[in-house]
């Protein structure tokens, strides 16, 4: 896995892990590999990678069973769909409208692309 410096890794890693759940590659109530193997999977500390789950916990996405593992939690998708919406309104729009203001373009121009 390839990190970009905008973003602290940990983010990064659960932003991926939500890839996979859109992509279908974890499904609802699937085992998630172990924080070790993850870990080593994406050559980081394993307390990065420990740091990640936390956070998709606190989110919804994933839930721990002790003993067992985690576990992609029931309405992931869902709850996936809904965190991207919120960056998407909150983050990525805010910013394309102060560079469509920069830069001078009116929502007259933007229009044929949005169609």
């Amino acid at each position: 896995m390839e990190f970009k410096n905008q973003k602290p890794i940990y983010l990064q890693i659960a932003e991926s892990i939500c890839d996979s759940i859109l992509a279908g590659k974890y499904r609802e109530n699937e085992k998630l590999p172990s924080v070790r193997e993850f870990a080593a999977e994406v050559e980081v500390n394993v307390n990065t990678v420990a740091r990640s789950f936390e956070w998709l916990q606190n989110q919804d996405v994933v839930a721990t069973r002790r003993g067992l593992g985690n576990f992609v939690n029931e309405g992931a998708r869902e709850s996936v769909l809904k965190l991207r919406r919120k960056e998407f309104f909150e983050e990525q729009v805010p910013e394309f409208f102060r560079t469509m203001k920069a830069l001078g373009v009116t929502l007259e121009e933007i229009i044929p692309y949005i169609k």
